[in-house]
């Protein structure tokens, strides 16, 4: 019958651990196992290279000729393996090939993809960045699965093994065409009474209105749009008001002729979270491209902080 050749490296450990003290027990102390397992490890070993491989002699076991002869490369090879665990190759981002995909909301999309892109494109020529719409109720199963990499949105409700980080805080605040009547002012009898846009991908009912029905008070919605662009366009050239993040309307402040103000009914700024999977938490590609896309987004963001 044909010997296996194969061979759990594992025992290589024992065979030093013996060689290096000179009986089981001792060896089963520094490998932190029964002396039994290191005896049952010992006797595999024999069978393997068909030799005792040690003696008794005294309370000592000494190694025979052939264990000699091999531990010089045997430790040099557990001690080289060893080395290998612990070594932290240097992470070098201009070396990366492999593409991330994200999970941005419109508004997200915006403000942060421009200055993210420039800051890859310097970096990291050979990343790609998927951008994709994720419904709240699947981020967690995406991100375990891996067909995401990074969820940025406000607060959703994530299992444990989803990892989250606060990025920002956002306010609202109340676009419309420059000329508008209520450019200069806008009170809450004012914004109540107004006929609004509002954004919504798949048409239900915003979380503003439901929040608004809860405290009693209701606005009349004329449009429903998939997308806040569009919206911000419309809002523009007509006298219908939009309520955008205050980051948002910044940004397209210097794109559109619109004026701003501030939503006039008392709401607790929002927090902007990323999430990600735990299995990636400490890999150094997918960490430099997380502290990437928060730069990205907290410095988008920044003068909605004032």
């Amino acid at each position: 019958m044909e010997r296996d050749s194969r061979i759990d490296l594992n025992l290589f450990r024992v065979l030093d651990a013996i060689y290096a003290q000179g009986g089981v027990s001792a060896a089963a102390r520094v490998l932190h196992l029964t002396q039994p397992a290191v005896t049952h490890a010992l006797q595999r070993l024999r069978d393997h290279l068909n030799d005792p491989l040690f003696v008794r002699q005294g309370n000592r076991l000494v190694a025979t000729e052939k264990v000699r002869a091999m531990m010089p490369a045997v430790q040099a090879h557990l001690k080289g393996l060893l080395a290998s665990t612990h070594a932290q190759p240097r992470f070098d981002a201009a070396q990366l090939q492999m593409a991330f995909a994200i999970g941005f909301r419109d508004i997200l999309e915006s403000i942060a993809l421009p200055t993210l892109m420039a800051g890859i494109e310097r970096e990291a020529p050979g990343v790609r960045v998927v951008s994709r719409r994720v419904a709240a109720d699947e981020v967690e199963r995406e991100l375990g699965t891996g067909t995401l990499d990074l969820a940025v949105d406000r607060p959703l409700r994530a299992g444990p093994r989803v990892v989250h980080r606060h990025l920002v805080d956002d306010t609202l605040l109340v676009v419309m065409r420059r000329e508008h009547p209520l450019a200069a002012q806008l009170r809450r009898a004012d914004y109540l009474a107004a006929q609004h846009v509002t954004v919504s991908p798949l048409g239900e009912a915003s979380a503003l209105d439901l929040l608004l029905g809860q405290n009693g008070m209701f606005r009349e919605v004329r449009l429903v749009c998939q997308h806040y662009f569009s919206a911000c366009q419309i809002a523009a050239a007509s006298d219908l008001l939009l309520t955008v993040p205050r980051a948002y309307a910044s940004h397209l402040a210097s794109l559109l002729p619109i004026a701003a103000q501030p939503l006039p009914i008392p709401l607790k700024a929002f927090p902007i979270l990323a999430y990600w999977h735990e299995s990636k938490d400490q890999d150094p590609a997918h960490q430099w491209f997380r502290e990437r896309v928060a730069a990205s987004i907290t410095g988008a963001m920044a003068p909605s902080q004032h």
